[in-house]
């Protein structure tokens, strides 16, 4: 096997050897420690990361280690080994045993001086995993890189067809830059080491901003596209949501930039300011609403049932209804504000047209109801401007402005 390694073995390390594993790639894990990893390229440029491709051969336990370079950090104290595969490197699978297993390719560094191994060397090996109904991954010996996952099926053999490469192989490999270098993302490239760092996402660049990968230049006040971030970086990011929509990052959460009106259903309460409250009965009692920042459109609905209490309420009781939101109690914004009311005679079939005052008390209503067309100087209640009845319908609509 034409591994090369350097500073390993005491003795023997060639000029040839150093040439080849000066790689200049340590991309930080933190001030110490560098990100163990394959350099990235491929020959006709089409790849990200050719290097260490582990190549199954249909029908058979064999696979083809392609050459590669690649960096492999050990303890702290120990430093990094960077190591080149300059040619090709074929592996054999052992036979499938009574049950699964998974195998692991590895490049393994053994360093006698650290690990009492005897030996000083780089080399590519499978770690043979351990058979089971359901099968793990094996621990793996210290100062390795994985760079494939097989799962080895049980009585699998070269006369039973042999490995299923392109269903029990898992790439495992993960790529390393030199500092400073944009990393292409292949694999899980984790976290970054420190705010600055980039990466290209395959469809986009991307900046560590010390807690997330942001899409950039979103991190600068762009766009940033749909699915690219989670957590913003910055009270007043924005970013297109998946269903289109322009959202802005509150501190907290995402909340639409330029909300979609939707109505919004609620209960009215219906309360007279004399006598006995009104109760619906088996008659109809709905409101709904839309709220955009403070502007509020409200309609409310209600309908005389036959066991509505018409006749316990008082003859001045003078109706009102709750609103979903307060209105604003700036006496200028408020004093003489009306919402529009109708009223429907279900026994003639006329109307009657008229408006009602928004006031702040009870958290929001809207009370003396009264006619628009005529000075009738009367508050609407079960004897006006008609006496109500089932199946009469009074509704209001209109506008107004919130308190908050």
């Amino acid at each position: 096997m034409n591994l090369r390694s350097s500073w390993v073995a005491e003795i023997g390390q060639t000029r040839e050897d150093t040439r080849l594993t000066q790689i200049g790639a340590t991309t930080p894990a933190n001030p110490l420690e560098a990100r163990s990893g394959i350099l990235p390229g491929s020959y006709d440029g089409q790849y990200r990361l050719s290097g260490f491709w582990v190549e199954g051969h249909a029908g058979t336990m064999n696979a083809t280690v392609h050459e590669g370079r690649a960096v492999i950090q050990a303890d702290a104290n120990q430093g990094v080994y960077p190591v080149a595969l300059a040619e090709p490197f074929a592996l054999t699978f052992a036979d499938g045993q009574a049950q699964d297993r998974y195998d692991m390719v590895v490049l393994r560094i053994y360093d006698d001086l650290y690990d009492d191994s005897g030996e000083t060397k780089a080399a590519v090996e499978i770690v043979q995993g351990t058979p089971a109904a359901d099968p793990v991954a094996p621990a793996l010996p210290d100062i390795v890189l994985p760079i494939c996952q097989v799962r080895v099926r049980a009585g699998v053999s070269a006369g039973s067809g042999g490995i299923n490469w392109n269903k029990d192989a898992v790439d495992l490999r993960t790529p390393t830059v030199a500092v400073g270098g944009i990393l292409p993302v292949v694999g899980d490239t984790g976290n970054g080491a420190y705010p600055g760092q980039y990466r290209d996402s395959g469809g986009a660049l991307q900046r560590w901003d010390g807690s997330a990968w942001v899409s950039y230049p979103s991190a600068l006040g762009g766009i940033a596209p749909a699915g690219a971030v989670t957590t913003a970086s910055y009270t007043g990011q924005y970013r297109d949501s998946s269903t289109g929509q322009l959202q802005r990052w509150n501190g907290s959460t995402w909340v639409s930039y330029q909300p979609v009106p939707t109505w919004t259903d609620y209960t009215p309460k219906w309360g007279a300011e004399t006598g006995t409250q009104p109760s619906v009965g088996n008659g109809v009692l709905a409101g709904s609403y839309v709220k955009t920042g403070t502007l509020v459109h409200v309609r409310i609905y209600l309908k005389i049932g036959s066991t509505t209490n018409l006749s316990a309420q008082a003859a001045n009781g003078n109706w009102n209804f709750s609103l979903p939101v307060p209105p604003v109690s700036t006496t200028w914004k408020l004093d003489g504000r009306v919402l529009n009311v109708l009223g429907f005679d279900a026994s003639t079939g006329l109307q009657y047209p008229g408006s009602g005052l928004l006031a702040t008390t009870g958290g929001g209503t809207v009370r003396s109801l009264r006619e628009s067309l005529k000075q009738a100087n009367a508050f609407w209640d079960k004897g006006f401007p008609f006496a109500w009845a089932a199946n009469d319908v009074l509704s209001i609509h209109g506008t107004y402005e919130s308190a908050s």
